[in-house]
């Protein structure tokens, strides 16, 4: 794929077989348009379903548990019928920090009242926690559904706070909880790694870093639902 997927703005299927992604291919020449949503099925990016979002002005789709929660209409290519027969399917509401709602975060009593933050939710500093234990991992930032911008006003910044002590996960771009309830974090020098706490040992899980892109055409199992 020659273009610009948006991370935040995507999904996983529960069962970890369907990627609902956003993506902007100027001159596609396809009834999606430059500008779409669509339902692939991993490890490919070979469209199932695709809608046409017209403007990269969404905060995306995501899954939801009930099939009954479907508000995204028909498809502009495609057939999502098997999907929806499993999950229902709905537009992102615009709030920062919008996958990290739906994983269990809760926005901290101490940011700013929502309506402070324009009709995009663009304009908040929020922040954003969530709790393993007596530990609690913390999030704050500004345009939180893309990660982009000023790194002193638009990436996420973390840090854990224990009781009074509070720890700053420094090179630390994406943190949250394991269900085992370890820190699982992704470094700004492409590495996945487990953490005790900011300055505990770390146990390397991947180096994305040296992941290299391998351009090839999808197999024909990539349009099976």
């Amino acid at each position: 794929m020659r273009g610009v997927i948006y991370p935040q703005k995507c999904d996983l299927s529960p069962n970890g077989r369907w990627l609902l992604y956003s993506a902007m291919q100027i001159g596609s020449g396809w009834a999606a348009g430059d500008i779409y949503e669509a339902i692939s099925r991993l490890p490919w990016l070979t469209a199932l379903a695709a809608w046409n979002s017209g403007t990269t002005y969404t905060r995306g789709m995501h899954f939801e548990p009930d099939t009954a929660q479907t508000d995204v209409g028909p498809p502009d290519v495609g057939d999502a019928a098997a999907m929806l027969a499993r999950y229902g399917l709905s537009w992102t509401r615009p709030d920062q920090f919008a996958v990290e709602r739906r994983r269990g975060w809760e926005e901290s009593i101490d940011t700013p009242h929502r309506d402070a933050g324009g009709p995009w939710d663009e304009n908040r500093r929020v922040e954003m926690v969530k709790r393993s234990g007596e530990v609690t991992l913390h999030v704050e930032g500004r345009y939180a559904a893309f990660r982009t911008g000023d790194p002193a006003d638009g990436r996420p910044v973390y840090w854990i706070t224990r009781g009074d002590e509070l720890e700053v996960l420094d090179g630390v771009q994406w943190a949250d909880w394991t269900p085992q309830g370890r820190l699982l974090v992704a470094t700004a020098d492409g590495m996945l790694e487990t953490r005790r706490g900011a300055e505990g040992p770390a146990v390397r899980v991947a180096d994305l870093a040296r992941l290299r892109p391998e351009p090839q055409a999808a197999p024909d199992s990539a349009t099976e639902v």
